[in-house]
């Protein structure tokens, strides 16, 4: 998957009354994480109120009820715009820009512009309209993964006959993006130690969680208020609606799901071929997400671990060693770098501690593709003292270039999470109680996700929406992904949404890896293509590998 992952907002409350160093050993720690990857998705929605983040969040919520039919008067003339397409240096690509109303309740407040990008269908056969892609985040940038992947790496039937296209979502990217800090600071932050062992760390961590706040506060005022996963689906109508096309067909992965399902829930009539690719269930609040994708990230580190020791390179364990025991030598790596970083060779002078090792790590989960290059890394950490090749893996995570600039896709992750469900946690303390069950969920990335979840509670804007049920009832069938050992949309995730969506048809690929369209799977990929291309849904339940 392009970014379907969560990063850790900012937040946290200054506590002078937490417990001390006492209570939790540094000998004792066992998960190890810098708390980045919430993701993924990741955690995508991630936030929840205190009161109900233990919820398990499935019938008892409320359904999101579709928008009226009848376009309101106010927004004709967002509903009324054409695409002026224009060359944008990225050959066979056009681009362009639309307007939508900044706040959807109050269109006179002022206007957003968003970006949008095509390639036109290349022929042969009858042309389908228009297919919009999204890779997830939330803050990917829709625009650079369809002129970078999408528009050239998709099935060539799928783009013989569709028109490629691909908005960013309101702040993100090239859509007046979300900024929260500059590459210096986003330097620092990403250095902050995830998983304190004291009082000092906590209240390390609170500032870094506060400063990223407050940067976002004094950066994007208004924005933040107003880049929330329904007004994201509500400006996909609008593009929709200036392509010319009657109905949404649509192909999102990991966050991409829930922004796809929420159309389908506010727009069911105006839905056409939707593809939901490693699915998100919006009726979890953020703490149960979090939970249940570090258990996800578990399950990928165990596949990792079993083909770790299968292969001669392996520096955490040969065979017959045990994916308990991979952990546990991973882990102890972590302390020493927690203790003492590693060079790398950063022309920034930043070396490799616990917080860049793990998050280079857990970047690795996301496509077993990478786990040669992990292992590569971590030979290279381990036994060279260079920490050159982990830290690749992170930048790669973070988006950040060689010169030190780094995408908005944290800050824009972070604004979407923290506005569309209250946080997970509103204090460490709340953070100390719950760290058992997710241990328990994954003896490796447990302490750090938990900590990581500690994310929404100094967001300068209160969260405007709640765990809900999308039903989209009437809408056409709506093929749901999910993969067995999906590390950042656990599969159970699939299932739910697949049962929510009165129209789904649950499409399961059993393997590893988040997502599953275009990776390698022939089932998967011509079943998908077969509805984009011909309309024709699989059955219920059908089973790839």
């Amino acid at each position: 998957m392009y970014t379907r992952r969560s990063s850790r907002p900012s937040t946290t409350a200054d506590r002078t009354d937490r417990p001390g160093p006492s209570r939790r050993r540094r000998g004792t720690r066992r998960a190890r994480t810098g708390g980045v990857l919430l993701a993924a998705a990741t955690l995508l929605a991630s936030a929840c109120s205190a009161g109900s983040s233990a919820s398990s969040g499935s019938a008892a919520e409320a359904a999101l009820a579709a928008l009226p039919r009848a376009m309101p008067a106010a927004l004709e003339s967002y509903y009324g715009q054409k695409v002026s397409w224009r060359e944008c240096g990225v050959p066979g690509f056009q681009c362009g820009t639309l307007k939508a109303p900044l706040d959807y309740a109050n269109p006179a407040a002022g206007d957003i512009r968003l970006a949008v990008t095509r390639r036109k269908a290349t022929g042969p056969g009858k042309p389908l309209g228009s297919l919009l892609v999204n890779p997830g985040g939330p803050g990917g940038s829709a625009v650079g993964y369809l002129q970078a992947y999408a528009g050239i790496g998709y099935p060539a039937q799928v783009r013989a006959r569709y028109d490629m296209v691909a908005v960013d979502p309101r702040g993100v990217a090239r859509s007046e993006p979300v900024e929260c800090l500059d590459g210096r600071d986003m330097d620092t932050y990403t250095q902050t130690d995830f998983t304190p062992d004291d009082e000092r760390e906590t209240a390390e961590l609170v500032d870094a969680y506060k400063k990223f706040a407050e940067g976002c506060g004094a950066h994007s005022p208004k924005l933040l208020r107003h880049v929330s996963t329904v007004e994201t689906a509500r400006d996909m109508d609008i593009v929709r609606a200036a392509l010319g096309d009657a109905k949404l067909n649509y192909v999102g992965a990991s966050y991409g799901t829930f922004l796809g399902a929420t159309y389908a829930g506010l727009f069911p009539d105006r839905a056409g071929r939707l593809v939901l690719d490693g699915a998100m269930d919006p009726t979890l609040p953020a703490r149960r997400l979090n939970l249940d994708q570090t258990a996800g990230f578990e399950t990928a580190f165990q596949s990792f671990a079993k083909d770790c020791v299968r292969q001669p390179d392996c520096p955490l364990g040969g065979k017959g060693t045990t994916p308990g025991q991979v952990g546990q030598n991973l882990n102890t790596f972590f302390e020493k770098l927690d203790a003492h970083p590693i060079p790398t060779g950063d022309a920034d002078g930043r070396e490799l501690g616990e917080s860049l090792a793990t998050t280079g790590v857990i970047a690795a989960m996301y496509d077993e593709g990478a786990w040669a290059q992990l292992r590569e890394a971590l030979n290279s950490a381990m036994k060279e003292n260079d920490g050159a090749g982990l830290l690749v893996l992170s930048d790669g995570y973070y988006e950040r270039d060689a010169g030190g600039r780094y995408a908005n896709l944290m800050s824009a992750n972070a604004a979407v999470n923290c506005l569309d469900l209250p946080p997970a946690f509103d204090t460490p303390d709340e953070v100390e109680r719950a760290l058992p069950a997710f241990e328990e969920a994954s003896p490796v990335f447990g302490e750090g996700l938990a900590w990581a979840s500690l994310n929404c509670a100094y967001w300068p804007v209160q969260a405007t929406g709640e765990p809900h049920r999308i039903e989209a009832k009437g809408a056409a069938p709506i093929i749901v992904v999910g993969t067995t050992r999906d590390p950042a949309t656990p599969y159970r995730w699939a299932r739910s949404l697949a049962a929510q969506l009165s129209s789904a048809r649950l499409l399961t690929y059993e393997g590893d890896g988040h997502t599953a369209y275009g990776r390698g799977s022939t089932c998967i990929d011509s079943t998908i293509n077969a509805y984009l291309l011909r309309g024709t849904p699989p059955t219920d339940g059908k089973r790839c590998s």
